[in-house]
């Protein structure tokens, strides 16, 4: 009786045994496709990590290229204003009083306005209207802007204006200023307006 209570007891145990290794099999079996899973969530977060790196490295390169774009602009404003050191601007005119020969004109008419003798005389590379011709009903007359030959008696002017406020002549109210570029001009603007 013993032997067969022992081998109903061992039968037993190989059962559980057996179920056991039936489940490990099992378990294996899941193990092995939780593996091939892992492996393929890597890869496809390696796949990942390359387009997010490029990403990165754009948005990197876009924001030196912002940078340089800001650097070349504010360059590119100075070397604008240096070349427009030497002009001046002239509000305030009124139409046609300049005759044919607008140089000869601002060459008379400063020396009035300003009490300025300009020794040597005021040499102008050029001079002119500004913008296009507008039709005899327009109110505003068009701006003179003139280039001195002489940067020191551009600067005379612009000074001179300065402290003196704007001109009378013949009830016609003259401003003179300088030819600064538009974003120059916007940033004075936006400064006086502080």
């Amino acid at each position: 009786m013993v032997d067969s209570a022992q081998e109903s007891t061992m039968d037993c145990i190989l059962q559980e045994i057996s179920a056991v290794g039936r489940r490990l099999e099992g378990m294996d079996t899941a193990i092995k496709s939780l593996t091939a899973d892992t492996k393929s969530i890597r890869l496809d977060i390696a796949g990942f990590q390359t387009p997010v790196l490029m990403i990165e490295a754009l948005v990197a390169s876009s924001q030196d290229r912002d940078q340089e774009l800001l650097f070349l602009r504010n360059k590119m404003t100075v070397l604008e204003d240096r070349s427009r050191r030497n002009n001046v601007r002239f509000l305030g005119f009124p139409k046609n009083i300049e005759g044919e020969d607008i140089q000869a004109f601002l060459r008379e008419t400063l020396s009035k306005l300003t009490g300025i003798t300009f020794d040597p005389p005021l040499v102008f590379q050029r001079a002119h209207r500004l913008g296009p011709r507008r039709p005899d009903t327009a109110t505003r007359p068009r701006p003179i802007i003139a280039c001195l030959l002489r940067h020191a008696q551009a600067r005379q002017l612009i000074q001179r204006a300065r402290m003196q406020g704007p001109c009378q002549m013949d009830r016609q109210v003259i401003r003179m200023s300088a030819d600064f570029s538009k974003e120059t001009s916007d940033r004075l603007r936006a400064f006086l307006a502080l």
